[in-house]
């Protein structure tokens, strides 16, 4: 019945692989096998950013991969929400076992606004369904905010993107009791220079300290910058 209705909805509405452009389907097999037919890794970008949490993902960030991603976030492609948030899952399992906590990588609210949607969090939102339908425990906390406006990270060189998000995030007064209820995976659609994920560990770690938390977040992404994954040094 869920594959007519496609079929049906593909005939009337103008629908294309975000991957690859192919009429009647929101997500080819091709590009499907792109985004998900690899086990998810652990990714270092070099140089490494200090403070950068482990970090797994299930694919390098080119060809189809990268234009669902663009797709998702840039053109409001939002059926594509639930293939990423599943590889999102995936890269998260890489990581950690047991309950978890996803703290999405806050947007800015400009950018928000312009794109009618918080693409990080509609992503964790789907990982987080992912993860209980496999029988993992699984919540997300968006306490990360913003506490200050930064450029565009487009253009900017490792060093650059680092000094431009340097103290931009914080936790929200009271999030240490939530951070308290599993391992804290902090998540994002996209791992380049690695500079906002350090961000983001800097960000919470203060709080996970008056939690309580005997380890460190980890960090999962769909996607990392393909140099990232010939850096996989253990």
């Amino acid at each position: 019945m869920r594959e007519w209705w496609r079929e049906f909805a593909g005939l009337v509405l103008p629908v294309a692989c975000g991957g690859c452009g192919r009429p009647r389907t929101e997500l080819c097999a091709v590009c499907g096998d792109a985004l998900s037919g690899r086990e998810p890794c652990r990714v270092r970008p070099s140089p490494e950013p200090p403070g950068l949490p482990v970090v797994h993902a299930v694919a390098p960030y080119e060809n189809a991969v990268r234009a669902l991603l663009l797709a998702h976030k840039e053109r409001g492609a939002l059926a594509l929400a639930r293939p990423l948030g599943d590889a999102l899952a995936a890269a998260v399992r890489a990581g950690q076992d047991g309950p978890v906590l996803l703290v999405p990588v806050p947007s800015a609210r400009r950018a928000t606004a312009a794109r009618g949607h918080d693409p990080v969090r509609r992503l964790a939102r789907a990982a987080t369904a992912a993860l209980r339908h496999s029988g993992t425990p699984a919540r997300v906390l968006p306490v990360l905010r913003q506490r200050r406006r930064v450029a565009d990270q487009a253009g900017l060189r490792a060093a650059e993107r680092r000094a431009n998000l340097a103290g931009a995030l914080e936790a929200v007064p009271g999030s240490e009791r939530l951070l308290a209820a599993g391992r804290v995976v902090l998540v994002d659609d996209l791992l380049t220079t690695g500079a906002t994920l350090a961000e983001a560990a800097r960000a919470v770690g203060p709080a996970l300290r008056r939690a309580g938390a005997g380890a460190p977040p980890g960090a999962a992404v769909v996607a990392a910058s393909p140099s990232a994954f010939g850096i996989n040094r253990n």
